[in-house]
């Protein structure tokens, strides 16, 4: 048995200034084009799988994962 058998609907906590910022990442955008506080943001929500970091030419970029 599956876990998505088991578990119909899955919900990841976010705060309010944690769901603002991962509208803002619907598109492939460099992290440095963040302020400090929000990368420390997106650095959490890194953590719970919403964004992905992606390496590009020596930058890092991030992007919203699909939820």
């Amino acid at each position: 048995m599956r876990l998505n058998e088991i578990i119909k609907e899955f919900k990841i906590y976010m705060s309010n200034e944690e769901q603002e910022i991962f509208e803002r990442c619907d598109e492939l955008r460099p992290l440095r084009s963040f302020t400090e506080r929000e990368q420390v943001i997106i650095e959490t929500l890194i953590r719970k799988s919403l964004v992905s970091k992606i390496y590009r030419n020596g930058t890092v970029m991030v992007m919203a994962n699909e939820l």
